[in-house]
């Protein structure tokens, strides 16, 4: 029987319950042989993977310990090459934020084909939750999400200037909890209303989301003194208003994943 061609699997894991992970992805999972995870991904997605599955933790979780880009790409070559079915799951969805145009190049360029599995990302997920839109007819025409870069204790707002001015732009910043403040001074030094709503979601789109709601010249104080501990997106724009933590919908309202996840797990096989 010929062997098959090496192949790896850049999987979105979502924000972190099983239940919010595609069918297609679900099923990628189980089938696989070695399992390189993000230090967001839960327990209880990981408990899908196959038993004897090669389960690697890769970090990437910010102020923590991880293994560098560049060994990640390695490891996945070298796997695949071997002939096993290897996963890359990352937390949200590749394509955003997740490094999955660097690793797609690499794995391609030896000989790994890769097949990139969207998740749902952290802004979708926290929009849901909490009951705001990202986008609103006459109130947001357009999203953009973005990343802090902090650069000697400043924020880096290069490319901010246009979006910082626009009241009709939301704006989705990603792993923004330590730079919150900065981020709220370089907006509104470049033209953004101190008043304009704001929130900041930690651990969106899992059980322990939290929601935290101030005007953008308050929202580095706010989080501040919440202290969260998990991964925190940013909000800023009019729809930010609209968000309700009484919406939140918890995967414990819906008794929690296990017995339907494995109906539809049997289902997609």
């Amino acid at each position: 029987m010929p062997r098959e061609s090496p192949k790896a699997w850049l999987v979105g894991a979502g924000p972190g319950s099983a239940d919010l992970l595609t069918v297609r992805a679900l099923r990628i999972i189980e089938q696989a042989q070695a399992l390189l995870y993000d230090a967001l991904v839960g327990e209880e997605i990981l408990a899908l993977a196959p038993h004897r599955c090669l389960r690697i933790r890769t970090g990437k979780r910010a102020g923590g310990a991880s293994m560098k880009q560049a060994e990640i790409n390695a490891l996945m070559a070298r796997l695949a090459l071997k002939g096993l079915r290897v996963v890359r799951l990352k937390g949200g969805d590749p394509s955003v934020f997740g490094r999955s145009g660097e690793e797609k190049d690499f794995l391609e360029a030896r000989g790994v084909a890769v097949e990139v599995v969207p998740g749902i990302t952290a802004a979708s997920a926290a929009a849901a939750q909490f009951g705001f839109p990202l986008t609103q007819r006459g109130q947001a025409r357009r999203l953009l999400l973005l990343t802090a870069r902090i650069q000697d204790g400043a924020l880096d707002t290069s490319g901010w200037a246009e979006a910082a001015g626009d009241r009709e732009a939301t704006l989705a910043v990603y792993m923004g909890r330590d730079g919150a403040a900065a981020i709220a001074e370089g907006l509104i030094a470049l033209g953004r209303d101190p008043q304009t709503p704001a929130l900041a979601v930690e651990n969106a789109g899992t059980p322990a989301a939290r929601l935290m709601t101030a005007p953008l010249h308050r929202l580095g104080e706010v989080i501040s003194a919440a202290a969260p501990s998990g991964p925190v997106l940013l909000v800023i724009g009019d729809v930010a208003a609209r968000a309700d933590d009484q919406s939140s919908l918890r995967v414990s309202d819906l008794g929690g994943p296990p017995t339907w996840l494995s109906n539809v797990s049997a289902l997609s096989r």
